[in-house]
């Protein structure tokens, strides 16, 4: 007990210190070795940053097509991924027609960080991503009349995609990819009792945390997909980019988590654009309900696979992916049926911060 209360109390110390350059944002990113081309930067990604008021800065990366891009699809990752991970994805996205921006999350991937170490998972509350997504979509993306907007989230990202919609994002598609709502229950009053009342608990890492390592587990390892390629590819490049590393996540993220992920379901019937809810069979009782809460919710199960379709063997990911490419192309046609308006110039949401700062 001793023991694990010092080790605590050393993590906040570097937490209240440790700042500037080690928790700054991290822009381009080394080609890791191990991988082939298939998982390589798409010909044309840019690197960007965005931030929402005085939360830290977050980075995103885009990538279009050759030819007037159909419709625009914003990328929410899951807990640990970076943009990197979804460059394979991304690319055959463009090879359809569309555009893609993909946005690292609050506090991971290439996004600055509110605590150190680096690679613990810590943010106050999703609304920070959400509030950063919106001032994306308004101020970086700006989307011109007619041109529909999707937002894909996978994981916890996709409880992301939902709060941003239910509290006044106008999208025209939601794709949510294994949405992760059992979120784990987490008291940091309860954590407080542990260690004296001391400041910044709900920064302590969780239960049975482990710093990043080198021999923990890929995504395959850890039960995420079938693939050994695309299973390898994130820790490929957080070997290679030590920046982009991220263990598991604080007591401050998994109640951060489970606020949200409450939130999303109690609000679910604001959500008015229709819903695609890609599951691997058979569908989580949670995301079950949501998908029933929300107006226009279609569910696609993909039998035998594991939660992250995007990185899964072809058997499990063509139908996942065609799935949500028939999607958005039946979004594009409703979109030329049907002049939407663009993104105004100024603020137009009910979002509670104010103009984000951008950068590339």
């Amino acid at each position: 007990m001793v023991r694990t209360l010092l080790a605590a109390l050393l993590l906040l110390t570097l937490a209240a210190c440790g700042q500037g350059e080690l928790a700054g944002p991290f822009a381009d990113s080394r080609t890791p070795p191990v991988l082939g081309p298939r998982f390589f930067k798409p010909e044309g990604w840019a690197w960007g940053y965005v931030q929402a008021g005085k939360r830290p800065v977050q980075r995103y990366g885009v990538v279009t097509t050759w030819r007037g891009p159909r419709a625009t699809v914003v990328v929410l990752p899951g807990y640990g991924e970076s943009a990197e991970v979804w460059y394979e994805t991304a690319a055959a996205l463009t090879r359809r027609g569309y555009s893609v921006w993909v946005l690292d999350r609050a506090g991971q991937g290439g996004s600055g960080r509110y605590t150190l170490p680096r690679d613990l998972g810590y943010v106050p509350s999703f609304d920070d991503d959400v509030a950063t997504l919106k001032g994306l979509v308004r101020v970086v993306i700006r989307r011109p009349p007619g041109h529909p907007l999707i937002l894909l989230g996978h994981g916890d990202g996709a409880v992301v995609a939902a709060r941003a919609v239910e509290s006044g994002l106008q999208v025209e598609g939601l794709v949510l990819s294994s949405p992760d709502l059992a979120a784990t229950p987490v008291s940091v009053e309860k954590a407080k009792g542990w260690v004296g009342k001391i400041m910044l608990v709900d920064r302590l890492p969780g239960p049975g945390w482990r710093p990043w390592s080198r021999s923990g587990p890929d995504a395959r390892q850890a039960g995420q997909t079938h693939d050994v390629w695309r299973g390898g590819v994130g820790k490929a490049w957080q070997l290679a980019n030590p920046d982009l590393r991220m263990s598991g996540p604080s007591l401050g993220w998994r109640a951060a988590h489970q606020t949200a992920a409450k939130a999303a379901q109690a609000d679910a019937a604001r959500i008015q654009a229709p819903v695609l809810m890609t599951t691997p069979g058979p569908t989580a009782p949670e995301a079950a309900r949501l998908c029933k809460a929300i107006r226009a919710c279609t569910g696609f199960e993909v039998p035998g696979a594991r939660p992250a379709l995007h990185l899964e063997s072809d058997t499990w990911r063509t139908p996942w992916f065609e799935a949500v490419t028939g999607f958005i192309a039946t979004r594009a046609q409703e979109a030329r049926e049907v002049k939407l308006p663009g993104e105004p110039r100024g603020p137009a949401d009910n979002s509670d911060v104010g103009e984000p700062r951008t950068g590339a």
